[in-house]
């Protein structure tokens, strides 16, 4: 996979998103938003999956999480996406070719 696989996949999940998103709770995370929501009274409960999230995401993103997965999925991290280059386009690896190690030092 690359950094356009990666892309694609990108697109195709956003487009799949509804404006609503509707999601099944089990017991245990049901009574967590039941505690969050109290604790911390949002204007809506979308507002608290809204921020968990960003915290998820942020949370993968500072524990090298998400460039491990995009790594193994798709040979590239976070970064590289980002910048729209793989690591190897942005210094110029890819463009040299390849030693041959038997005529490396024959003049």
């Amino acid at each position: 996979m690359s950094l356009d696989d990666l892309s694609a996949a990108m697109q195709d999940s956003y487009s799949e998103f509804d404006d609503d998103l509707t999601v099944s709770l089990d017991r245990e995370t049901r009574n967590e938003l039941a505690m969050l929501e109290t604790a911390l009274e949002p204007d809506e409960t979308d507002e608290l999956v809204r921020r968990a999230i960003h915290m998820l995401f942020q949370s993968s993103v500072e524990t090298g999480s998400l460039d491990f997965h995009l790594r193994s999925g798709f040979d590239v991290t976070y970064d590289e996406y980002l910048s729209g280059m793989t690591f190897d386009e942005m210094t110029g690896a890819d463009q040299y070719p390849t030693m041959d190690d038997e005529r490396r030092y024959q003049f």
